[in-house]
């Protein structure tokens, strides 16, 4: 669906308050009554406890920043905290995100990850499987608190004859449901990548719509980037936002090449060949991947001067990949060139494209898709098929 120190004055802040512990919890509770009856208990159990550690662990940076209680963290910590509430700040005065209690807290989970993310695909198949929640709607994506609990259901989903992947997201978004704390499992993030996790998170919070992955997790990914693209040039880091202009630039240019992957997956499935050479084909094309990102990827990126850090990393990276991840790399990527147009038609003005991208929320699905195309493409978007035509 995240680098040091900055100089900018700090605003005074409004006390942050806070409801009593357990009014979260009773309200957690309550949500896992309304659900338990929409799927599985045993999941919609551990999603409700787990989220409602999260919500005991909370506490106010403002008062763990306090002279009397800083003893309890770390010099590190303390400043990192620092950090995380000047992004914070900077989220809602100049990207107008919004200014509320998420990330006013911190909280240590003692552990990596926040959730463990299950994702599959048919072996043959570029379609997700999708899971719907109460509230949230259907997504492309099934979250657990227990790594254990997400590997085993990886494990039966593989069983099933699906494509999977499981792997740990450092933080997750309540939707404004609850003030999302910041988490120890990102806090040391570099400082443009805690910067952009803050933004994307917070983007959810604007926008998100039922049923709509690739819709919510492009408007928030293309929120990050403006947002921290702003970030870097308020402090006048002009070397900072190169390095990230150039790691933005390889970025783009490998999802354009896992896109046009997907392009040639898709078309092996939709042969009239049978499953069992579909699937030789598709073994052939994955096990090429390292040698074509090498061949067409990476002289590219060193003629045009930029730094290719990690090459043997992301080529062991390609070298897993399968159906699963290919659906993640779209729901995140795919639609970011039309929000980028809509935020420049906006004057660049990200208030103004929160508006714009209401107005697209009111649209149907289809027509909100075509729409969203018309943008990425710079053409005019199709006519609506008629329902009454044959």
């Amino acid at each position: 669906m995240s680098r040091q120190g900055s100089t900018r004055k700090r605003r005074a802040r409004r006390p942050v308050r806070r409801r009593p512990r357990f009014l979260a919890l009773a309200a957690v509770v309550v949500l896992a009554g309304l659900v338990a009856s929409c799927g599985s208990v045993r999941y919609y159990s551990q999603a409700v406890w787990g989220g409602a550690d999260v919500l005991v662990k909370r506490k106010p940076i403002e008062r763990l920043l306090e002279e009397g209680r800083a003893q309890v963290l770390s010099a590190a910590t303390r400043e990192r905290l620092r950090l995380s509430q000047k992004i914070r700040d900077f989220a809602s005065r100049e990207l107008g995100l919004p200014d509320n209690g998420s990330y006013r807290s911190y909280a240590d989970l003692g552990r990596p990850y926040a959730v463990w993310n299950v994702v599959a695909a048919p072996r043959l198949s570029l379609e997700p499987k999708t899971w719907c929640y109460p509230f949230a709607g259907c997504a492309a994506y099934r979250g657990y608190f227990s790594e254990r609990a997400a590997r085993r259901h990886g494990d039966r989903l593989a069983a099933d004859g699906y494509d999977v992947r499981v792997g740990g997201v450092a933080a997750y978004s309540t939707l404004g449901w609850f003030a999302d704390p910041v988490l120890n499992t990102f806090l040391d993030y570099a400082e443009a990548d805690l910067a952009a996790l803050i933004f994307h998170e917070l983007a959810h919070q604007v926008v998100y719509v039922k049923d709509d992955s690739a819709f919510n997790e492009s408007f928030a990914t293309a929120v990050e980037v403006e947002g921290v693209r702003r970030w870097l040039r308020s402090l006048g880091r002009d070397a900072e936002l190169a390095t990230f202009e150039s790691a933005r630039r390889r970025r783009r240019d490998l999802n354009r090449y896992l896109l046009e992957v997907r392009a040639e997956l898709e078309s092996i499935y939709a042969s009239d060949d049978s499953d069992e050479r579909k699937l030789v084909r598709k073994a052939e094309l994955f096990r090429a991947l390292p040698s074509r990102y090498r061949r067409e990827l990476v002289p590219a990126w060193r003629a045009a001067g930029d730094a290719v850090g990690g090459e043997s990393n992301l080529g062991e990276w390609l070298s897993r990949l399968n159906n699963a991840d290919l659906v993640a790399v779209a729901t995140y990527n795919d639609l970011v060139p039309a929000f980028r147009a809509l935020l420049e038609a906006s004057g660049d003005s990200l208030p103004a494209l929160y508006v714009e991208v209401e107005r697209l929320v009111a649209l149907e699905p289809e027509e909100r898709r075509r729409a969203l195309e018309s943008l990425a493409t710079g053409r005019p978007a199709p006519p609506a098929p008629d329902p009454d035509s044959r």
